[in-house]
């Protein structure tokens, strides 16, 4: 390094999930000196583009939230503007024995307008009968925070609950309605039932003022070739602002120097013969990694939140990918797929049409038909142990029963996601201030990853943004070594 040059803050983020490569590339671009260490052999976490017969498909996440500007607003940054795609059709329920439209004028399946609600089928006479309860009941106090089922049962009955909150739940958490933090999960709802009488009026309140906000534009979009390649492109721009990433890199610990951070690697300089592991150092850290590894990470450190970090649960599913040849699938429905209540006890919690759902899949090859089911959720994981042939046959099994599909696949392909969706359990907010709290103690070292703040993309990498900004805040104050270490 010459005289004239200055030197750059290092920072090692530890993860190589989207939340992990959204704060190095925040790091980046703030001109920090970035290294990236992920313990798998690739980077992108549950992001992961594949393919299927030739054709491309997401064998993870598909879609991102669009109305939050976060997660479209990183791909348009790091070149994929013009890749950007909305999807196509609409999404029914698989209940009561048929396949029938998901009723509008709900939020997240908390009905304020009844009228499509009834001409769905969705619920019995006695279940519409029941929501009526809702404007005789005295307003319920919610208090800190409520599971989301439990109040709308309360005030509405189960059945909405079973047959509406909770496929439209468990496709974002793979949860139990029951258990899932209304504070959390719907936000603005929890808020707006705390001043309403009724909680049919909170729906139409919230319904009214987003109308008169005017928002246009699709509520979701992906990614053409799939959502999976927005970690590859975050990745190749960090390495294009000079960003070190390294995959197969386990972090076996992290340890507080006097001027910094030691980050102790599990592998390299010939680890378990006898010599030194090897460390890097850092003025800071970020780790972005699922809370158990986290809770290892921070142990000798961070107490309080090491406790709250081991209470986190996580839900463990399996998607099933499928290619038919378009010609056997005639009579398919046209919508981009269905939702499945896990109360009508179906293998299956969802499917999506792929080839209706997404133009480029459509388009990768016109005589191929592409779909994908969902098995398995927080407390009923059990199939999951099975083998992909056996997931195979449960999906045909169940796609028969609902849409009539007799065709063998030309190809099939199981991906499994092993304790891949945290929980949001009541208190869930709190849970999270506390570790916030007890980190924020530790002088360059922040967290940020699904566990937190939420669970879609949006919402990770708005806290990858967080962390990382408040560690660039920090850097020129936090050691008098600092911008040194290489």
């Amino acid at each position: 390094m010459s005289a004239t040059d200055t030197p750059r803050h290092h920072v090692v983020v530890v993860g190589g999930g989207i939340s992990g490569l959204a704060a190095a590339h925040r790091l980046a671009e703030g001109g920090t000196r970035v290294t990236l260490l992920e313990g798998s052999g690739r980077v992108g976490g549950k992001l992961l583009a594949g393919e299927i017969a030739g054709v491309p498909v997401d064998l993870g996440a598909e879609s991102m939230l669009a109305r939050r500007p976060e997660a479209v607003g990183l791909a348009r940054a790091v070149g994929l503007a013009d890749r950007l795609q909305a999807p196509a059709a609409t999404a029914l329920l698989w209940t009561r024995g048929e396949l029938r439209p998901l009723p509008q004028g709900h939020m997240m399946g908390v009905p304020g307008d009844l009228g499509p609600l009834a001409a769905s089928g969705v619920l019995s006479p006695e279940g519409l009968a029941r929501i009526s309860r809702d404007a005789e009941l005295p307003r319920t106090e919610l208090g800190e925070d409520v599971a989301i089922g439990a109040y709308v049962a309360e005030r509405m009955g189960r059945e909405v609950v079973d047959r509406l909150v909770e496929p439209l739940l468990g496709g974002v958490y793979a949860g139990d309605a029951y258990r899932i933090s209304m504070r959390t999960a719907v936000p603005q709802l929890f808020e707006a039932a705390r001043t309403h009488r009724t909680l049919t009026g909170a729906v139409r309140d919230l319904q009214a003022r987003a109308a008169a906000r005017q928002q246009s534009g699709p509520v979701f979009m992906g990614v053409e070739g799939g959502v999976g390649r927005l970690p590859l492109a975050v990745a190749d721009a960090v390495r294009a602002r000079g960003g070190v990433i390294r995959t197969h890199t386990p972090v076996a610990g992290v340890e507080r120097t006097a001027d910094g951070w030691r980050i102790v690697l599990g592998t390299g300089n010939g680890t378990g013969s006898g010599s030194a592991a090897e460390t890097l150092t850092a003025d800071a850290v970020v780790v972005a990694t699922p809370a158990h590894d986290a809770a290892r990470l921070l142990r000798p450190h961070a107490p309080a939140a090491v406790d709250g970090l081991s209470t986190v649960e996580y839900a463990s599913m399996a998607l099933v990918t499928m290619a038919f040849r378009r010609s056997d699938v005639v009579g398919l429905p046209h919508g981009s797929g269905f939702l499945v209540p896990p109360v009508d006890g179906r293998k299956i919690k969802a499917s999506t049409f792929s080839s209706n759902k997404w133009r480029w899949n459509a388009d990768a090859d016109p005589d191929l038909f592409v779909l994908r089911t969902s098995i398995g959720r927080f407390g009923d994981e059990a199939d999951l142990e099975r083998e992909d042939a056996e997931l195979v046959a449960m999906s045909l099994a169940d796609l028969g029963a609902a849409v009539g599909l007799a065709a063998a696949p030309v190809a099939s392909r199981v991906t499994r996601w092993r304790n891949g969706l945290p929980q949001y359990p009541v208190g869930h907010l709190e849970r999270v201030a506390r570790i916030h709290a007890d980190v924020a103690r530790l002088p360059g070292l922040r967290l940020c990853g699904a566990a937190y703040e939420g669970v879609g993309i949006p919402a990770c990498v708005a806290g990858a943004h967080k962390a990382a900004d408040e560690i660039m805040a920090a850097l020129p104050t936090l050691t008098a070594g600092a911008g040194t270490r290489e």
